[in-house]
Parts: C-alpha cells; structure tokens; sequence
C-alpha cells in the first residue's frame, strides 16, 4: 500500500514539475524572443499569470461534445506521455511507468492528442479552425517520417524498444547516443523543429492568417486546458530527448540545464526563419531530415 502510495504522489509530482517547467520555458521563450526583436517584451512568468486568468473565466461557447473532448484529448496525450517517459535516472521518486515496448505506445500515444484536438475544432464550424488542422495533420504526416526513422534506427542498433534499455546502454558504454548514433540524432531534431510549431513550422496557429487556427473558437477554461497540456507536453517531449540521446539526467537540475540546451534549437531557428506554406514544410521534412533517418538505418543495420 505504501508503495502504491509513493507512486501516485511521484505521479503528481512529476505532473507538477513539468507544468511548472513547461510553462517557465514559454515564458523565457517570449522573453528571448522580444530582446532579440530589441522589445522587452514580457516577464517570463507570464504564461502563469495567463493560464490561471484562463482558468477562472468562464465561457459560454458550445458546439457539441467533441468541442468539450478536444481540450482533453490533448490533456491525456500529454500526460500519459510523460508518465511513460522517466524523468530522472536511478530515482524513486520520478519512475513512471515505462515498460519494455514503451517507445512503439508513445509512437500512437504523441499523435493521440492532435488527432483529438483535430475532431474537436472541426466541430467548432470555424473555418479558421478547419484549416488550422488541415495544416497540423499535414505537418503531423511530414516530420512523424523522420522521428520514427530516428526511433527505428535506435531500435535496431540497440536491439531494445525500451527507454530505460537505451538509457543503460549509454552509460554501460559510457557515449551518448547523439555521439555514437549521430545520424538519428539529427533526424529526430530536425524533427523536433517539426513537433514545437516555432517558426518557419508556425502554420498551424498562424496568427496573421488563422487568428491562431484550432484554438480559434477556444477560451477560458478552454485555453487554459491546452496552454497547461501543451506545457506539459513540451517538458515530456525534451525529457524524452534528454533520455534517448542524452544519457537521460540523475537530479533536475542536469535535466533543466540539457532541455532548455534542446529547447533553445527550434527556438532560436524559428527567430531566424520566415514561415513556410504547408507544402514547403512537409517537402523539408521528407527531405534532408528522412536522408538522415535512412542514413541512421543503414548505420544501425551496418554496424
């Protein structure tokens, strides 16, 4: 019972942290952003002060019961994807529950909540929201290619489908797999550019043209439940990097220092790139960024 106990309080803890840490890094994210645009943009606690107004406001908007799901859907996607990912290494407190096979479910499980949030703008009748998704699944198909390439290449070489398996590999061998598995490392980047939605990948939520697409018909309580699981995904997402290819982190404060490390690659990509058309960002990802996942196969089938 006391062990049952642990888990469900490491469970919340571990919901927590990536909240907090999800939210901090979009702040920091709007504060770069500005000193680099010469503005001052706003403090990096921001984003706190935001979702929680979100929170406490209500809305009156209905458009069916998919409309209500979507938020949800994103929600479960991004907390069953973080409670699959471990957080640190030999720790007690942050085991999660990842299992042998566990990088094939988080393969399904990272595209559950898109696919969900897709059905719940649809209904909104929206058209901005209509083609917000058209444009993300779209996406979803371009850099999905190389990021299961990159896995599949682990797979091979590795001979597990295990994130704590790949995780004791490198620290039997004592390399990290972005050095000994160097051409999966870059697909899953260049993918990862894919998956956080900065600019030239911004197509999704484009303000300028979709009036932030999906979200379009969402507020209040709404908002809030997509800014706090989008936060959360974020963390488990670059925690999932951190793990892969990275020798994973053994207290928070390795783990803080190696994600915002990985965060800063799309983000100061997207300060310096202009947005892409929907054709033009699948075209990239099934470009150099698959050449680097089949390389990534042949090296792990080779060697």
């Amino acid at each position: 019972m006391e062990t049952v106990l642990m888990d469900i309080l490491g469970a919340v803890v571990t919901f927590l942290v990536a909240f907090v840490v999800g939210m901090t890094y979009g702040g920091l994210s709007r504060k770069i952003t500005a000193r680099v645009q010469n503005r001052k943009g706003p403090p990096w606690y921001q984003n706190f002060i935001d979702a929680f107004k979100l929170g406490f406001k209500k809305s009156a908007i209905h458009h069916g019961v998919m409309h209500h799901l979507g938020g949800a859907f994103l929600m479960v996607s991004s907390v069953m994807t973080l409670m699959i990912v471990p957080v640190l290494s030999h720790n007690n407190w942050f085991p999660n529950l990842n299992f042998q096979g566990d990088l094939i479910f988080l393969l399904y499980i990272m595209t559950f909540g898109p696919l969900g949030m897709a059905l719940g703008a649809g209904q909104t009748g929206n058209p901005n929201s209509a083609i917000g998704v058209t444009r993300g699944l779209s996406q979803m198909v371009g850099f999905e290619i190389p990021w299961v390439l990159a896995l599949v290449a682990l797979m091979i070489q590795y001979h597990t489908t295990s994130i704590t398996g790949l995780m004791a590999a490198q620290a039997h061998s004592g390399t990290w797999l972005m050095f000994s598995s160097p051409f999966a490392f870059i697909a899953a980047v260049m993918a990862m550019l894919g998956m956080f939605r900065y600019s030239p990948f911004d197509i999704v939520g484009a303000p300028t043209e979709l009036a932030s697409g999906p979200v379009s018909e969402n507020g209040g309580k709404y908002l809030f439940v997509m800014m706090s699981s989008g936060s959360v995904f974020t963390f488990a997402k670059l925690t999932l990097y951190v793990d892969l290819f990275m020798g994973g982190a053994d207290n928070l404060l390795i783990l803080l220092v190696k994600t915002f490390a990985l965060y800063l690659i799309p983000m100061l990509y997207g300060m310096t790139t202009p947005r892409y058309r929907t054709e033009q960002a699948v075209r990239w990802f099934w470009g150099w960024p698959s050449f680097f996942g089949l390389l990534a196969i042949l090296q792990a089938v080779i060697f």
